[in-house]
């Protein structure tokens, strides 16, 4: 495994021979501006089914391509529709994959033998490079292995990953720190498959109409983000309430951990507590997600209980990742 730290100063040679091996079917761990990924040449079914065996992910489960420039996405999809050009004029480079029908250049193996493909251009100059050096897209779904939360920081991964990958790219820790909208347009209206940083009203602002419907997504039966310690998530209009039922369950386990909301962590004061950051400050909150529940399982307690958040704007993608990671659900 070669290291490359880039988190002062991005070394542009050293980047273009990583990329000229990704390009022949070398796996790579880097950052983009969501989380960290794992990736090879997307167009050689080889590479494409290591990265699915190092992360021991269900063949059913379609990788995303990331590429660069338009041009590259004309190369691996056909029958752009105007609004989906609109879409990515809007959003890319950004968090945001828009599925589209691929060509035949795309392997099946990358597809779960569909007719389409997730493209995402990431934001983020280390990705851009390797993708422009390599010169190929880049298959490259979340470092981390399959059923357990997305990686954004590198201390969290070599555990799992440091024995496999060929190339490991530190960057720093991820921008946003939640995976990417996915988009599919049906009947020219954009229907969001997984909510992510990029939000309806967003989307609306582009298309005028938008849908949301996670059970298009070819992944949707899969199990994802599982912990290794019992979690719940708590949910209430009526703060007070929400805080009251947290205690209460706590005080059923022996050793508790409990992720709160800045303005209310001194409700806690017999527990564990992890500050999820301000409920006024989603985008921090998103950041710091996944690095916060990898904190809570690394201290093995006895339960994970979680403050949920309204699922508006960008509470719809954490209140999605939280009801895919707890074990349970409880919403007064």
């Amino acid at each position: 495994m070669y290291y490359l730290d880039c988190t002062n100063t991005i070394n542009d040679n050293e980047l273009k021979k990583i990329a000229l091996h990704i390009k022949n079917g070398k796996i790579a761990i880097f950052p983009t501006e969501t989380v960290y990924a794992i990736g090879t040449n997307g167009l050689n079914s080889d590479a494409v089914k290591k990265i699915y065996d190092i992360k021991r992910r269900n063949l059913k489960n379609p990788i995303n391509l990331l590429v660069n420039s338009i041009n590259m996405v004309e190369s691996i999809t056909k029958n752009i529709t105007k609004l989906e050009y609109k879409l990515m004029d809007a959003f890319f480079p950004g968090p945001f994959t828009l599925i589209l029908e691929k060509n035949d250049i795309v392997p099946s193996i990358i597809t779960s033998n569909s007719n389409t493909i997730g493209v995402r251009m990431p934001n983020n100059d280390i990705s851009l490079k390797l993708i422009k050096y390599a010169n190929v897209p880049i298959a490259a779904p979340s470092a981390n292995i399959s059923g357990k939360p997305s990686i954004t920081q590198l201390d969290d991964i070599l555990d799992d990953f440091a024995k496999k990958a060929d190339y490991i790219i530190n960057g720093g820790a991820t921008n946003l720190g939640i995976e990417s909208t996915i988009v599919k347009v049906i009947d020219d209206i954009p229907y969001i498959l997984r909510p992510g940083i990029i939000t309806p009203d967003q989307i609306k602002k582009i298309a005028t109409k938008v849908a949301i419907n996670n059970s298009l997504l070819p992944s949707n039966n899969l199990k994802h983000y599982q912990l290794t310690i019992p979690s719940i998530l708590v949910y209430s209009k009526n703060t007070n309430n929400m805080i009251e039922k947290i205690n209460t369950i706590a005080k059923k386990y022996k050793k508790s951990i409990i992720m709160s909301f800045s303005e209310n962590c001194k409700f806690y004061n017999n527990y564990y507590v992890i500050d999820m950051g301000s409920k006024n400050n989603l985008d921090d909150v998103s950041k710091k997600l996944f690095s916060n529940l990898k904190k809570a399982e690394k201290l093995n307690y006895d339960i994970i209980i979680i403050e949920g958040i309204e699922k508006t704007k960008l509470g719809l993608a954490i209140m999605n990742r939280l009801l895919n990671i707890c074990n349970n659900y409880i919403e007064i």
